[in-house]
């Protein structure tokens, strides 16, 4: 049995963990995967060379690299048997606050928050992969992930779409309210997913390092809209929601073309 150690830098929440997970999913001579998010390193358990698990990792363009390989007399590994349990939990609240989301951005105009529920639904995308795909082939993942890829450019395309003819266009202001509100819930289900997802891990001060990763794009996002609804209301301008939506379309679409990698 052989240890290889990869840096990862672009690693920095379990979407990447689990995109990674799918790559490598393919390889048999794999037996075991383990993450270290705080510190962006892979360490993959395998017999044979690394050749095709070095250029799976690259592919993802995450900014890896392999550091070392050695061998080891490893061949036990703990797995978490509430795993699966736990992904359905964190899906089912990303898939919830996509519909709140989406439904309250579209009542109040916000684009805002119809961005930010595609950025909820690029997540559940990511885990649902896996879920939906476990016990099929590798060629029925990536298929699955290709029809998720296209789908989630095709809503953000449409989207910009949106923001280009409201911004040339004279459109009522969003709810200010509303924005803030939702977000506001928006941050919770992230806190409570995180909470999920710190029940597979250890309870060490690494994870906890770790958990602040996990949460720091998503909740970015949520402050940017919860911000802008402010600033919507305290300058009577639709502008400020119309630009956090577009860069939240933007990164949708990055986790796109991650997702669409996994169907090469």
């Amino acid at each position: 049995m052989n240890k290889t150690i990869f840096e990862i830098t672009k690693m920095d929440c379990p979407s990447e963990e689990n995109l990674i997970r799918m790559k490598l999913d393919g390889i048999p001579s794999i037996a075991n995967l383990d993450f270290d998010i705080p510190n962006r390193k892979l360490t993959v358990f395998h017999s044979g060379e690394t050749v095709q698990i070095e250029k799976s990792v690259i592919e993802l363009n995450l900014g890896g690299k392999k550091i070392s390989t050695e061998q080891t007399h490893q061949t036990e590994f703990n797995e978490n048997a509430n795993q699966k349990k736990l992904l359905w939990s964190v899906l089912a609240i990303n898939f919830a606050f996509f519909i709140i989301e989406m439904t309250t951005g579209i009542i109040s105009k916000s684009m805002g928050l119809v961005a930010d529920s595609l950025d909820m639904l690029a997540d559940s995308f990511v885990y649902g992969i896996s879920l939906f795909a476990v016990g099929g082939t590798v060629i029925k993942k990536k298929r699955i992930a290709k029809l998720a890829g296209y789908f989630q450019i095709t809503l953000a395309i449409i989207g910009f779409v949106e923001v280009l003819r409201r911004f040339f266009g004279d459109e009522k202001l969003p709810n200010f309210s509303t924005m803030i509100i939702v977000s506001i819930f928006a941050l919770i289900a992230n806190g409570i997913c995180l909470y999920i997802l710190q029940k597979s891990k250890s309870k060490e001060e690494a994870h906890m390092k770790a958990s602040m990763i996990f949460t720091s794009n998503d909740v970015i996002i949520n402050l940017g809209v919860i911000t802008a609804g402010l600033l919507v209301n305290w300058l009577s301008s639709s502008k400020p929601d119309l630009i956090i939506g577009t860069i939240v379309f933007v990164l949708v679409i990055q986790g796109a073309f991650r997702i669409l990698k996994l169907s090469k």
